[in-house]
């Protein structure tokens, strides 16, 4: 594909993904940006840009990824940075946001901290952010900013359909997946089903016996917008060999792999674990059956269309959920 800088895009990277911000940089034709990014001795984030950004048009790529904190108070910083050093425009590239579970308040005094995030971005001087497959899609709403909400469903769904898998079901794990699940069968000709999920307690999940649809005799593609922790799809993937699936494929955009999330995984009942590089997978996260799946073409074709005031929601028209 062809892209059309004008000499006055720039790209830089955050340090939580640095795999995928030279891929979307590489995919411009550009090198990543020059940059300092240190600890003062107490921990302190400090940074620095090493080449001139007076009127440019930057794009920071930080996922908000473990450990959350340190990843965005280093994009807050980045930020202030460059707005001090008078670049045009300042687009946050946050290709998983973090704190996006936190979209609204399920409980007495609680707070709302995906509000809070988009606050802070906006306030460290942010001009647009651009996210893939947000928990919850009011979190674009948070920010009184453009937002570009791309999602990763032509990548997984083509992954599958050149499996050119017979009898599939794609599987929502809760009544919250299923416009995304449904999204996931029509692009895969394929049917829909549903799970029942209980949530007793934060970073807990509960699947019960209950299947909404049919997956007796069938290849189960169970989806959702992340893995964390992993109880929740294995749980998922064990009811649905229960109720009579022949083979379960785990899908998801998302790699948060917390805790004994590898473990769990690499012994579950899943034939493959399909997700993106949202998030960076050190190697000691890799296991036999996963496999990754880039997003940064599509980051570049939106980071390209921006720069040049065309249409982001032309990449995934029809696509959003």
């Amino acid at each position: 594909m062809s892209f059309r800088s004008n000499g006055h895009l720039i790209v830089f990277a955050g340090s939580s993904n640095l795999e995928l911000a030279t891929e979307i940089a590489g995919d411009l034709g550009l090198e990543l940006g020059e940059r300092k990014l240190s600890r003062f001795s107490d921990g302190e984030v400090y940074a620095r840009f090493l080449e001139s950004v007076r009127g440019k048009d930057a794009f920071i790529v930080q996922s908000l990824s473990r450990p959350v904190n340190d990843h965005l108070v280093e994009l807050l910083v980045m930020v202030d940075a460059l707005k001090r050093a008078s670049t045009k425009r300042i687009s946050a590239v946050i290709p998983y946001y973090g704190y996006s579970r936190q979209d609204k308040k399920a409980a007495a005094r609680e707070p709302i901290t995906a509000k809070l995030i988009a606050d802070l971005l906006t306030v460290a001087g942010i001009d647009r952010m651009l996210s893939m497959d947000l928990h919850a899609g009011q979190i674009q709403g948070f920010f009184n900013k453009p937002v570009d909400h791309l999602t990763a469903l032509s990548i997984l769904s083509n992954y599958f359909k050149e499996k050119k898998l017979k009898d599939l079901v794609v599987v929502a794990p809760d009544v919250g997946r299923v416009k995304m699940a449904n999204s996931y069968a029509n692009r895969l000709g394929a049917g829909l089903a549903i799970l029942h999920k209980t949530r007793p307690s934060h970073n807990r999940a509960e699947i019960s016996t209950r299947i909404v649809g049919e997956v007796k005799d069938k290849i189960a593609l169970l989806i959702d917008d992340m893995i964390d922790t992993g109880g929740t799809i294995v749980g998922g993937a064990e009811v649905l060999l229960k109720g009579g699936a022949r083979e379960v494929y785990a899908c998801a955009t998302h790699p948060v792999f917390s805790d004994d999330a590898v473990w769990k995984l690499q012994n579950s009942a899943f034939k493959e674990v399909v997700v993106t590089n949202s998030i960076h997978v050190p190697n000691e996260k890799r296991f036999g059956k996963l496999k990754i799946l880039s997003v940064a073409n599509l980051f570049a074709r939106a980071i390209d269309n921006i720069h040049n005031d065309g249409s982001v929601s032309s990449l995934f028209k029809g696509e959003n959920f």
